[in-house]
């Protein structure tokens, strides 16, 4: 079973071919919510919005029968705005998107709808909202996975190794590599993680990285697509 012309992207698709997909089977759909938010001296505003989109698409292949909407590429970044040109949501305003956006594509007909937020500050309103819904249409699946800290053995850091490998292998151009330099050095725990949620990035790290982008290359950006995905793929079937 096939899309239009094996395309996955709404955004890339019309409407009488997003509604011919749907009625061929089509019926799951996969978004991501990423950020607009610094990631360092070296990586663009857009990185957590361009990685969710990628992760969102491999995921929707590697699935199968899952067409991917549009990213949501702003999202709660309250604890970045010490840095320039980050822009945030409120966690109130954020729900209401995502709680608008569940609404566009239930309406659409679609049966199962995926939530895969890439950005640590959205993970709690996505859940919320996962919750609600699944009470709302519990003849629908509204599932995603939202657990940030159970990521740390793939992804454990915010414009580090990890995030500027897959940068690279997404968009290796965007990567300034002369302005590679290292973060904050500690580990990104629990604590760590409320730290920087109570009183902002600055507490932690003047830069805006935890970690180190050094070693940072597109093999490896391939590598953590790779074993991230198919994370994902696992922990939604469970849900399925």
């Amino acid at each position: 079973m096939t899309t239009i012309d094996n395309k996955v992207k709404l955004i890339d698709m019309t409407w009488p071919e997003i509604k011919a997909s749907i009625e061929n089977g089509f019926d799951r759909v996969v978004f991501s919510l990423g950020s607009t938010e610094q990631h360092g001296p070296h990586l663009p505003l857009k990185t957590d919005t361009l990685i969710g989109e990628e992760v969102a698409y491999r995921f929707a292949k590697k699935l199968g029968n899952t067409l991917q909407a549009p990213t949501i590429n702003v999202g709660y970044s309250k604890h970045h705005l010490a840095f320039a040109g980050s822009v945030s949501l409120s966690e109130d305003t954020l729900k209401a998107v995502i709680c608008d956006y569940l609404d566009s594509l239930i309406k659409h007909g679609f049966k199962t709808i995926i939530l895969l937020p890439y950005h640590g500050g959205n993970y709690a309103s996505s859940q919320e909202c996962i919750e609600l819904y699944t009470k709302k249409h519990p003849e629908l699946k509204i599932v995603g996975y939202t657990d940030l800290l159970g990521l740390e053995h793939i992804i454990n850091d915010h414009a580090g190794h990890d995030e500027t490998s897959l940068v690279m292998a997404t968009s290796e151009a965007e990567v300034r590599t002369d302005k590679f330099e290292p973060g904050y050095s500690g580990k990104i725990d629990e604590d760590a993680i409320n730290t920087i949620f109570e009183k902002g990035m600055p507490a932690l790290t003047s830069n805006g990285i935890l970690g180190d982008p050094k070693g940072a290359s597109v093999e490896n950006g391939n590598d953590i697509y790779a074993r991230y995905v198919d994370f994902l793929v696992e922990k939604v079937l469970e849900q399925l």
